[in-house]
C-alpha cells in the first residue's frame, strides 16, 4: 500500500464573490462605422451593441485583471494569505510566458499562490470555475481568485466586418471557495475542432515574423453564420446538459447568464430553452460590448449590481467561442457586496443544485 497521505477538501463549493473592471472608454458605434462603410442602425439590429467599453492605450489586460481581483478579494471577506490558486483565462496576455495570473498574483499580493493561465476564449472563464471547483473539493487549494481578462482592442482590425465592431475590453473575477451546500453544479464542457478556423486570428505570428512589412499584425475574424448556427443549437444542448446534470428545471433558475456574443444570439438562445419569465437573463453585450473571456462574469456583476435581490438564486452560466470549445455551470449567485459566512441559515430558500460531479458530461 502507497505511504502517500491523501489529500481531501470540503463536499461543496460555491463562488463567494465578484469584482469586475471595464474599459476606461465609451466607443458608441459611429466611432466604428466608418471604416467598416456601416451604421449605428446595422450594428444594433445584427448585434444589440450600442457600445462598447475599451481601454485606454496605457491599460494593459493585466491592469483590468487586477482591478477586478482586487474587488472580488474585497468582497470575499478573506485575508489574502487564504487565496492560493489564481487562474486567468485570457487571450490577450502581451507575453507567451511568463503567464499574466502569476504577475496579476504578485501585484494582488497573493504571492506565493499557484498560478496559471489558460486559453479557452469566451469559455474560458467557466473552464477556470470547474478547475477551481476541483482544486478546491480535492483540497489541493483553500480559495480561488478565477479571473477573465481581455483587451480585445489590440486584436481589432478596424475594416474587418465580421467581428470588430463587437469587441470589448474588461475583465471580471471571482473567489471559489468551500461551502456546506451545493454552490458550482457539475461542469459541462467540450470542444469541436472540425470548426477550429470559425473564430480565428488572420495570420500567426510567425507569418507576421517571417514577412516583415508583408503580414499585417494579427487580429480576430469569424465566420458568423457557422458561430451562430452552432452558438444556437448546439449550445442550447449544452445548457440543457447541465441543468439535468444539476438536478434543476429552467423554473428554478433566478437568472441565465450566456456569454455575451451577440443580442441575437442571447435572445435566440433564450428561446431555445424556454425560459420562463421570471428568469432575469444577463445582457450586459448592450452597453460593454463582446469580452470573450471576460463576458461572463462581467454580466454576472453588472446583474448583481442592478438586481441585489437575485444574491442567492442560481443561475445557469455557459461561455462558448473558439476552438470552437464551451463549458457550463449552474451556481449559486454570490452577494453583490460580500461574501456570506456558510451556514445553514443562509442557505438559499429554492430547489437544492446538485453537485454530483460523477455525472459524465
Amino acid at each position: 500500500m502507497s505511504k502517500l497521505a491523501q489529500i481531501t477538501g470540503p463536499a461543496h463549493t460555491r463562488i463567494l464573490s465578484v469584482g469586475a473592471a471595464r474599459g476606461d472608454l465609451d466607443v458608441p458605434n459611429d466611432d466604428l462605422i466608418g471604416p467598416i462603410d456601416s451604421s449605428d442602425e446595422w450594428i444594433r439590429q445584427r448585434t444589440g451593441i450600442i457600445q462598447r467599453r475599451r481601454a485606454s492605450e496605457s491599460v494593459g489586460a493585466v491592469d483590468l485583471a487586477v482591478a477586478a481581483g482586487e474587488e472580488a478579494i474585497a468582497r470575499s471577506s478573506l485575508d489574502r494569505s487564504e487565496i492560493d490558486g489564481v487562474i486567468i483565462s485570457t487571450i490577450s496576455n502581451v507575453a507567451v510566458t511568463p503567464s499574466m495570473a502569476s504577475l496579476a498574483a504578485y501585484r494582488l499580493g497573493l504571492a506565493p499562490a499557484a498560478a496559471f493561465d489558460i486559453s479557452a476564449a469566451c469559455a474560458g472563464y467557466v473552464y477556470g470555475v470547474g478547475q477551481a471547483d476541483a482544486l478546491v473539493r480535492s483540497g489541493v487549494c483553500k480559495n480561488v481568485l478565477v479571473i477573465g481578462a481581455e483587451k480585445l482592442s489590440d486584436l481589432v482590425d478596424p475594416t474587418d466586418r465580421s467581428i470588430s465592431f463587437l469587441l470589448g475590453d474588461g475583465a471580471g473575477a471571482v473567489v471559489v471557495g468551500a461551502s456546506d451546500h451545493a454552490g458550482i453544479g457539475p461542469t459541462i464542457w467540450g470542444s469541436d475542432g472540425e470548426k477550429w478556423d470559425a473564430i480565428r486570428m488572420t495570420t500567426s505570428f510567425e507569418e507576421y515574423r517571417n514577412n516583415p512589412g508583408e503580414v499585417p499584425w494579427p487580429t480576430l475574424r469569424q465566420d458568423g453564420q457557422t458561430v451562430f448556427r452552432w452558438a444556437v443549437w448546439e449550445m442550447a444542448k449544452a445548457a440543457r446538459r447541465t441543468l439535468e446534470a444539476s438536478g434543476i428545471e429552467p423554473g428554478d433558475l433566478a437568472a441565465f447568464i450566456p456569454h455575451q456574443a451577440n443580442m441575437r444570439i442571447i435572445d435566440e438562445f433564450a428561446k431555445q430553452l424556454k425560459l420562463p419569465d421570471s428568469v432575469v437573463i444577463a445582457r450586459d453585450i448592450e452597453m460593454q460590448g463582446n469580452t470573450s473571456a471576460a463576458s461572463v462574469p462581467l454580466a454576472m456583476h453588472a446583474l448583481l449590481e442592478e438586481r441585489p435581490e437575485l444574491s442567492g438564486g442560481l443561475a445557469l452560466q455557459i461561455g462558448f467561442g473558439a476552438g470552437l470549445v464551451y463549458g457550463a455551470q449552474v451556481v449559486e449567485l454570490p452577494d453583490r457586496r460580500t461574501a456570506r459566512k456558510p451556514s445553514p441559515d443562509c442557505a438559499p430558500q429554492h430547489t437544492r443544485l446538485t453537485d454530483d460531479h460523477d455525472h459524465s458530461p
